[in-house]
C-alpha cells in the first residue's frame, strides 16, 4: 500500500472517530436523572406523565427568563419560609409527586391567584390562593374552613380548627422571586398548621420550566 492511500485512510478513519461521538451524544436522551426518565402523578381525575423537554434547542419562555424584577413586590424570598418548614429541590418535590400525591397523603399546593393557576401547573396541584388562608389578608372563617378541608383539617363542635390529622403539604409558586408562597405558609402556620407537615419548593413555576419539565391546565379544566 502506497504512503498516499495509507495517509488518505487514516483521514478517514480520523473523520469517523470524531463523528461517532456526536452522533451518540445527540441520540441520548434527556432524562430527570440517570436512572430516571419520566413518572406518573394523579392529576384531578387523570395521570399524567411528567418528562422532561427533549429538545436539547429549546429555551425557557421570555416572562420566566427575566433578570430583573420591580422589587418590591417581586423581591427575592428566603431560602427558609418559616422555622420547621423544609424546603426541597426539583428531585425531593418529584419523590413527593411520586409516592405522597399518587398515594392521597400529600398535596401539592399552588399558592398562587386564579389568573396565575389558570396559565398552567405542575401536574398533580390544587389551587389554594394565598389570599384564601391568610386571616391577615382578609380571609374569612367560612372560606378558611373550606379550603382547608382537602388538608385533613377538621372542624370541632366548638367551632376550632383541628390539625391533628392533616396531610403533608408541598407549596409551590412563580419561583424565588414570588412571595406568594410564603404568604401562604404564614397564614397557615398562623392558622395553628404544624409547620413540619410543610414543604417548600422555592424554585416554583420558574425552575419547573427551566428544567424542562411538564406542565400542564389546572385538573379542573382537563
Amino acid at each position: 500500500m502506497t504512503p498516499s492511500r495509507v495517509w488518505k485512510l487514516s483521514f478517514v478513519f480520523m473523520l469517523l472517530s470524531c463523528l461517532i461521538p456526536i452522533g451518540v451524544v445527540q441520540a441520548q436522551p434527556v432524562n430527570i436523572t440517570k436512572d430516571l426518565d419520566k413518572f406518573t402523578v394523579k392529576h384531578g381525575k387523570r395521570q399524567i406523565t411528567v418528562s422532561r423537554n427533549q429538545d436539547i434547542r429549546a429555551v425557557i419562555e421570555p416572562d420566566f427568563a427575566k433578570v430583573a424584577r420591580n422589587c418590591p413586590p417581586f423581591c427575592i424570598q428566603p431560602m427558609e419560609a418559616a422555622p420547621g418548614v423544609t424546603t426541597i429541590g426539583e428531585l425531593e418535590l418529584i419523590d413527593f409527586m411520586m409516592h405522597e400525591v399518587n398515594q392521597e397523603t400529600g398535596l401539592l399546593v399552588d399558592a398562587r391567584t386564579p389568573d396565575w393557576h389558570a396559565q398552567g401547573v405542575i401536574p398533580g396541584s390544587i389551587n389554594i390562593p394565598y389570599t384564601d388562608i391568610s386571616p391577615s389578608m382578609g380571609a374569612n372563617p367560612m372560606e378558611i374552613e373550606r379550603v382547608l378541608k382537602p388538608l385533613g383539617v377538621m372542624t370541632k363542635d366548638s367551632g376550632a380548627l383541628d390539625f391533628s390529622k392533616v396531610k403533608k403539604v408541598a407549596i409551590w409558586c412563580n419561583g424565588p422571586w414570588c412571595g406568594q408562597s410564603h404568604a401562604a405558609i404564614s397564614g397557615l402556620i398562623e392558622l395553628g398548621f404544624p409547620a413540619n407537615k410543610i414543604l417548600y419548593y422555592r424554585g416554583g413555576m420558574q425552575m419547573w420550566k427551566l428544567f424542562g419539565f411538564t406542565v400542564v391546565p389546572p385538573a379542573e379544566e382537563m
